[in-house]
């Protein structure tokens, strides 16, 4: 459990291993779980609320919290990340009582150019640290994940998709467009293999 207390340009977790803190902007109080404040050694939001767990929500150890200068993050109730990587320059939400298991990547932006000439250049440019480059190589696309979404480890969510509540996402799984309300999917891409009945 986190008191939230404020400790300078962000909050000190009890027992954290790490000296560090978690950013004064992310929302949180004591029903939640954060492993460590490590987790926000790349996040550089400054959007107020950058980040809100919502109560009960866990966030546990190797889990990582890239976020650009305007992101913010919504984790809903009792949502559990487990090792997740996300990250993040618009949105991304999580829906209550979500399931997000060790190493899922959640990005709403590629973060270079997808075509491999225009990437080669994008990349020599922020390697001279030209004053040019532009911060970032695609527009970012909001992910939103529904209530009660199961997501299997090494899965990968890409830019721009939704995925409907009561779905679960097998292991490894590359989920490159939407998917819908109780659909189990898997593959590289996803595909839907089984619809669920809902209860």
């Amino acid at each position: 459990m986190n008191d939230g207390a404020t400790h300078g340009e962000g909050r000190r977790l009890p027992d954290d291993w790490y000296d560090g803190v978690v950013p004064s902007n992310v929302i949180f109080d004591a029903s939640n779980h954060i492993h460590t404040s490590y987790s926000f050694r790349r996040f550089k939001s400054r959007a107020p609320e950058a980040m809100t767990l919502g109560h009960g929500a866990a966030i546990y150890l190797n889990s990582m919290f890239d976020l650009g200068r305007d992101a913010r993050v919504i984790i809903g109730d009792y949502a559990m990340l487990n090792g997740v990587s996300i990250i993040c320059d618009a949105s991304v939400t999580i829906g209550a009582y979500g399931l997000i298991s060790w190493n899922v990547v959640l990005i709403d932006n590629l973060r270079a150019p997808r075509m491999p000439n225009e990437r080669r250049a994008y990349l020599d440019r922020l390697l001279r640290k030209d004053p040019n480059a532009p911060a970032l190589g695609e527009t970012p696309a909001p992910i939103v994940i529904g209530e009660n979404v199961w997501i299997g480890h090494d899965a990968v969510v890409l830019p721009g998709v939704s995925i409907g509540r009561g779905s679960i996402v097998g292991a490894r799984t590359v989920v490159t467009q939407s998917i819908p309300e109780f659909a189990v999917v898997a593959g590289n891409p996803a595909r839907i293999i089984r619809r669920l009945e809902p209860s």
